[in-house]
């Protein structure tokens, strides 16, 4: 049986064209790796999609290629907004039909308010300088646009109790946010269940963890941490990862209670009660 596959980023596409003209110009691997001044386990990740070649890279794969400056063109048009170990999911998750979220102590990228998420990046850096902080605000906020019009991913939200007691940014914000994450539930746009944390141990509670799944193409997991981010599409990972998921789910609280649950939190903080 064929294995399905995860479909391609545009890193991924680069780099098959890459392999495709390298072949077609009768180099191998390590041959245009001296003609581009590098090593041959670069071009292989390259050729894989993992890395991107550098501007003067692309430039020297082009000459050895005689490609006209194909490479350091199209090279443009991939530089990626997001930071780096991010990237690749983010490319998947303008396609997936399904995301299956879970997080530990912080509220989703997807659904964070500017507030909220100008008070997560500003805690990342000692000293973060305001222009620094408009850019990712923007950039996260404007992720939120796959969650709109009809092409929109059914997304499923699992938070941790944590999640809603950790007064990010400060009361108010933090009731901005979950009043936000009310909405969203309420107007059916993510199915929304929480962790309480009387459960105690569960499955997930030692990562963040977004599931993405496709037409037609394998699903995929990422996983992400302290300045760490793996996306993993190895079928026996992937699937312990949505075990993991079922297992935390069924612990979970109901949507009502959830959602009765998110809405005093917010209201707790509004009033500065937590």
């Amino acid at each position: 049986m064929q294995r399905e596959h995860r479909p391609r980023t545009p890193r991924e596409k680069y780099g098959e064209e890459l392999r495709i003209r390298r072949i077609a110009a009768g180099l191998t691997q390590e041959a245009l790796s001296e003609l581009v001044v590098c090593s041959p386990t670069l071009i292989s990740h390259f050729e894989a999609g993992r890395r991107l070649p550098k501007p003067d890279d692309a430039q020297r794969i082009d000459r050895a290629l005689g490609t006209d400056g194909f490479f350091g063109r199209w090279l443009e048009d991939l530089e990626s907004k997001y930071d780096p170990r991010f990237a690749a999911a983010a490319e998947l998750e303008r396609q997936a039909t399904l995301i299956q979220q879970f997080a530990l102590s912080l509220v989703p990228g997807l659904f964070q308010t500017p507030g909220y998420a100008r008070a997560v990046f500003a805690a990342y850096r000692p000293n973060p300088t305001d222009e620094e902080l408009d850019r990712e605000v923007f950039i996260r906020t404007e992720r939120a646009r796959i969650l709109d019009g009809p092409s929109a991913p059914v997304v499923w939200t699992l938070l941790d109790e944590a999640v809603l007691r950790r007064a990010v940014g400060g009361p108010q914000v933090m009731a901005e946010q979950l009043y936000k994450i009310v909405d969203l539930a309420e107007s059916r746009r993510i199915r929304l269940h929480v962790l309480p944390y009387r459960v105690g141990a569960h499955p997930l509670m030692e990562s963040l963890l977004t599931l993405m799944s496709f037409e037609g193409s394998a699903p995929v997991a990422y996983v992400d941490a302290f300045e760490t981010g793996r996306l993993m599409d190895d079928p026996s990972l992937v699937n312990a990862c949505q075990t993991a998921y079922s297992l935390a789910l069924s612990d979970a609280l109901s949507r009502k209670e959830s959602l009765d649950l998110v809405r005093a939190a917010a209201e707790e903080h509004a009033h500065g009660q937590q």
